[in-house]
């Protein structure tokens, strides 16, 4: 029996990340502060373990960091007990203020942000944008990104969601309907980390993977300055690799080099393909 082709559908909107997406060169903000908050409790994480579950809601993020067997044994040998919910509470509540004092410091638009939300918009197609970010931050970060031209159409933040955020596809579908889109397949789901793309997968949605700018290479712009072009390249490799590995139709060295995609993906449409 044949396969009746799809109809041809129009791209209708692409739904942003925000840290190491649109801002944050690195996403250094998230990974930095936890670190700082969990050194605030003598308990010391390594970046790297901090990156790990990057893209999921703060909470969640910092239950899954406490979760790691070398976490929670430092724990245990630090506080006496196994670390349970109200550890993460008192560890969220620490988190929360130092992340609002620091999140305008690294709060810098991405280079080519700006330009390709612009021609988006030029293109006729509706911006979202989803953070695992509480509103409180966000609250602290939109204002600044806008001075820098990053006002997407709509935002969603990690903690507003009674479903629940990353990897479900809750925020993306909130997008969905407050931009009132008609076909979840005509979106772009654009995001640095695994959870993220997930996200967008999850919501029946095309994902875009960054490496180069966001958490999964997670280096600043000084860092990769100081390397050689085969470092780069081996970290743009590991980086494109799990974000493949999480379902990514594309990846991207970052947000500048969307609307290439963006023109591949709306010509797939038109020829029936879906996600």
């Amino acid at each position: 029996m044949f396969n009746t082709p799809k109809p041809a559908i129009a791209l209708e909107a692409v739904i942003f990340d925000w840290a190491g997406t649109l801002v944050d060169f690195g996403s250094l903000a998230p990974t930095q502060i936890f670190v700082d908050a969990f050194k605030s409790f003598d308990i010391d994480i390594s970046l790297q373990q901090a990156r790990g579950p990057m893209g999921l809601s703060k909470w969640q993020h910092i239950h899954t960091l406490l979760a790691d067997p070398a976490i929670a044994a430092q724990w245990q040998a630090c506080m006496g007990h196994a670390p349970n919910d109200q550890d993460v509470d008192a560890i969220y509540a620490r988190f929360m203020p130092m992340q609002i004092a620091k999140v305008g410091h690294y709060s810098q638009a991405i280079e080519g942000a700006a330009d390709t939300l612009a021609w988006l918009r030029e293109q006729g197609l509706k911006t979202g944008s989803c953070s695992g970010y509480p509103r409180q931050v966000l609250d602290v970060l939109l204002p600044l990104a806008a001075q820098e031209g990053i006002a997407p159409d709509h935002v969603v933040a990690g903690d507003e969601l009674d479903a629940g955020g990353r990897p479900g596809p809750y925020m993306a579908l909130a997008n969905v309907l407050a931009l009132r889109i008609r076909e979840v397949a005509a979106c772009i789901k654009v995001d640095d980390t695994v959870p993220g793309i997930e996200e967008g997968i999850h919501a029946g949605m095309w994902s875009v993977g960054i490496s180069l700018s966001g958490n999964e290479v997670g280096c600043t712009r000084a860092e990769l300055a100081q390397m050689q072009p085969e470092q780069i390249a081996a970290l743009k490799a590991a980086a494109e690799l799990r974000l493949r590995s999480a379902g990514a139709h594309y990846v991207i060295d970052s947000v500048a080099d969307l609307p290439a995609v963006t023109e591949q993906i709306a010509a797939r449409l038109q020829l029936g393909e879906r996600p």
